[in-house]
């Protein structure tokens, strides 16, 4: 069997996958994109030599990173994705009934169309008609926008490269000004295995912003040090608190796995002052 070994820039291990077929592979303006079937995880997405979705287990991350934020908000109405051209994220929003639009902000046009033929059920929501698509720099777009968004939702590649600017102080300030007073933030940050400089830098950035940041966490098989984080803030409501009633379909979020995914506050405080030790 062919073998594909993921060239993953932050992590101290090698991830290996055993490749079924390659469906794709093209070069677009940013990076390489491949799509190839694992005889475990069904069809694999990868981009730059970094896995970022696979059929088997990509809702952990789709389901964790959308409905923390969109159940501790009272009522989302509007709603800013940035990245995920997978059309994941999309999906997951457009399960909250409120949603009234989804702003779709996708840098690499590529990546949505090889989304849409190769994983039609990530990408089933890109064609509706509450979600707007536009291909450019998430940081643009949210630059000087009217307070008009409820909810701001980061879905990018690793913080490196193109990604790097959405985790800029300036970027953060963007996000709270194009949000109304109610409105609410989350974007991935790394691992808690491998990364913990970078999420508390993450953390501390924001901070520098909102009024209330948090950090929670789920465990995602294919992602490099397994125990992935996601940094949340808001302008004005705690994030650990449901404030609408659990109603959508989702295979591993619940009200309960929300109240639980918050890391404990003695421990994030131990993150915070540098003091966990592995």
């Amino acid at each position: 069997m062919i073998r594909f070994f993921e060239e993953d820039p932050y992590a101290p291990i090698q991830y290996v996958y055993g490749v079924d077929k390659v469906l794709h592979k093209s070069k677009s303006p940013f990076q390489e994109i491949m799509v190839f079937e694992n005889p475990h995880f069904g069809k694999i997405l990868v981009l730059d030599d970094v896995v970022q979705i696979t059929e088997r287990d990509e809702f952990f991350y789709h389901e964790m990173l959308v409905h923390v934020v969109m159940h501790a908000h009272p009522n989302p109405k509007k709603v800013i994705v940035i990245g995920g051209g997978d059309g994941g994220t999309v999906r997951e929003v457009l399960k909250h009934d409120s949603v009234e639009k989804v702003y779709f902000i996708e840098i690499d046009e590529e990546v949505i169309n090889v989304s849409r033929k190769f994983f039609p059920s990530v990408a089933c929501g890109v064609g509706d008609p509450r979600v707007e698509i536009k291909c450019m720099d998430g940081a643009e777009f949210v630059k000087g926008r009217d307070s008009d968004i409820d909810v701001v939702i980061v879905d990018s590649t690793d913080i490196i490269g193109f990604a790097k600017s959405l985790f800029t102080v300036e970027f953060f300030k963007s996000v709270k000004d194009s949000m109304t007073d109610e409105g609410m933030f989350v974007t991935l940050s790394e691992s808690l295995h491998f990364h913990k400089d970078i999420i508390i830098e993450v953390q501390e950035a924001m901070k520098l912003i909102f009024p209330k940041v948090d950090l929670y966490t789920a465990s995602i098989a294919t992602y490099a040090g397994n125990w992935w984080s996601f940094s949340a803030a808001s302008k004005k409501h705690d994030l650990r608190s449901i404030r609408r009633p659990y109603k959508i379909d989702t295979k591993y979020y619940s009200d309960e796995i929300h109240q639980q995914a918050f890391m404990p506050p003695k421990m994030y405080e131990k993150l915070m002052q540098r003091k966990l030790q592995w």
